[in-house]
């Protein structure tokens, strides 16, 4: 037996298996040509940052979009920064946001799929039978320097400008210490980390092909890094190459905060004897603001937690629609020839995405939003703004449970012609929306109306509107009655006629119904008149009519 080969049997009593048990247990997946594998792998740290839901919308895309396998791996090995049932936390996020996985963490402890486990809690096994190969390799040593000892050097490598800082040639205390030091030190009960006997040369350069980025060169890596911490918990460097490698993932896609650690994690993947991800590193959401441009901030911006989207009530489609607009620049093109394709039947491609940062902007997102909507059908708009409303505004939840029917006649109005209303962007915005219909929301305002029309001008309009109407008419029928008041009122049927001669008339057939329109639900601009009146009822219309004109004979 080595040197190498009794240190790692002194280092990992325990470890029974082999790399090639895992490589049985884990074997290459049966997939199509092509198929990739992608993951989402978050820490359960805190909410769900709307570039983490982007993330995860590219990886699945290209799962997808390749007939591959998308997987969510918690990383979660850093516990000092994990907060309270943040696995939960994320899954809700992703999940609202018709962002499904294939495979891994689907709910608090519990998993789907063949390659798991996918906490990295749970997987310590896997990494001490790596770490432990990496041991009797000679690739991986045990570090016994201490916090003092680290931070001397920190503070010397900053005295002498060092380019880079770290663990690493002479600095590397422990890297050739001999078997017999090595056990002395273990037998004292010395506390140690692991560390990768790195391979790296200063004067070397690495190149690797990102896939959004392109072509890109770097110093080789040098440092020892950690492999393995002082409690035997992997850091996050190596955990994810060995899970990587395990979980059979073939594109690793990310924030661009990473590629500076890809010399190391290819380094890591060849030392371990894995074959080497693609990667594909994504820029970050930025946001406008003093004439320049910045990150989307936890601290700064609410719109950067997904959880304000559903508080907000922006549908999942919506948001999954604008976040495709920022993913490729082609989207909006395909979206204006295909209008009405299911999001799925896009041609994602990584190569147009972004080199520099997507520009986030909530009120295109908005425009976005009131785009996909007014594609809802009645139903469906009725489904998303009551179940928002039994979560954030139970009084509208009250009224829309009430009476189904009533409130998909409301939403079915200009709904499913060749140019639908773009009334509502978010289900916040239905309340507002529908307040006319419902008594309890209703509140008479009758300050809309056009300037050329006067009080007594009102009154004379609505008590002759009020004779005619009958709620049995058709729409034809019905606006023949309102053109037939025009001309003994004083104004025109005609707007053209009233545009050549204006002072003829005291309006035209326009002002007549805007005057009812007001006076029925306090607004100028509202869908089809017609189809309110009907859905209000008679007692409803009639009410209202001698409500406004009682207001205007004052």
């Amino acid at each position: 037996m080595t040197d190498f080969e009794q240190l790692a049997a002194l280092l990992f009593p325990d470890v029974t298996g082999t790399v090639a048990d895992l490589e049985a247990r884990f074997p290459p997946r049966s997939l199509k040509e092509g198929a990739r594998v992608t993951r989402f792998a978050p820490s359960p740290t805190g909410f769900l940052h709307i570039g983490g839901l982007f993330s995860a919308l590219i990886s699945k895309l290209n799962a997808a979009t390749t007939g591959g396998v998308f997987l969510l791996r918690i990383e979660d090995t850093d516990k000092k920064r994990e907060i309270d049932d943040g696995v939960s936390e994320i899954i809700r996020g992703l999940t609202a946001f018709g962002i499904d996985v294939d495979e891994g963490v689907i709910g608090f402890e519990r998993e789907t799929g063949d390659y798991g486990p996918y906490q990295q809690s749970h997987r310590a096994e896997i990494y001490h039978t790596v770490a432990k190969q990496l041991v009797e390799q000679g690739l991986a040593y045990p570090c016994f320097m201490t916090e003092d000892e680290l931070a001397a050097i920190r503070e010397q490598q900053e005295a002498e400008a060092s380019p880079t800082k770290g663990i690493f040639g002479k600095w590397a205390k422990y890297r050739d210490a001999d078997f017999e030091t090595q056990k002395a030190l273990l037998a004292e009960g010395r506390p140690y980390t692991l560390r990768l006997r790195s391979p790296g040369r200063e004067e070397h350069r690495i190149s690797f092909d990102d896939l959004i980025k392109g072509r890109i060169e770097m110093p080789e890596n040098v440092q020892d890094v950690v492999l393995l911490k002082t409690d035997g918990i992997p850091t996050y460097h190596f955990a994810h190459a060995v899970d990587d490698h395990f979980m059979r993932t073939t594109h690793v896609i990310r924030g661009d905060e990473w590629i500076s650690s890809v010399p190391l994690h290819i380094q890591l993947f060849k030392t371990c004897g894995f074959r080497v991800p693609k990667y594909a590193h994504i820029s970050p959401i930025m946001k406008e603001e003093n004439g320049g441009k910045r990150k989307l901030s936890k601290r700064k911006d609410p719109e950067a937690a997904v959880t304000y989207y559903a508080e907000q009530g922006y549908p999942k489609e919506s948001v999954l629609e604008y976040l495709l607009t920022l993913a490729n620049s082609n989207f909006e093109d395909w979206r204006r020839a295909n209008p009405t394709a299911p999001q799925s039947d896009f041609p994602f491609n990584l190569k147009k995405m972004s080199v520099s940062g997507a520009l986030f902007d909530l009120t295109k997102l908005v425009d976005v939003s009131k785009n996909v909507i007014s594609m809802f059908t009645a139903d469906a708009v009725y489904d998303g703004a009551r179940a928002w409303a039994k979560q954030y505004d139970s009084e509208l939840f009250t009224l829309l449970d009430r009476d189904p029917a009533f409130a998909k006649a409301i939403f079915s109005i200009d709904r499913g012609t060749a140019k639908p209303r773009k009334d509502i962007a978010k289900w916040n915005e239905v309340k507002a929306y529908v307040a006319y219909f419902y008594d309890e929301l209703y509140a008479n305002d009758y300050s809309e109306l056009p300037e050329n029309i006067t009080p007594a001008m009102v009154t004379e309009v609505l008590t002759a509107y009020k004779a005619a109407y009958d709620p049995a008419d058709d729409k034809d029928t019905w606006f023949a009655r309102i053109k037939a008041l025009c001309e003994p009122l004083g104004y025109t049927p005609n707007v053209k006629e009233y545009k050549k001669n204006p002072d003829a008339f005291k309006g035209h057939v326009g002002d007549v119904s805007t005057v009812i329109r007001v006076a029925v639900t306090g607004r100028r601009n509202t869908p089809d008149l017609y189809s309110i009146l009907n859905i209000l009822g008679e007692t409803a219309v009639r009410v209202r009519l001698d409500a406004a004109i009682a207001a205007f004979a004052q």
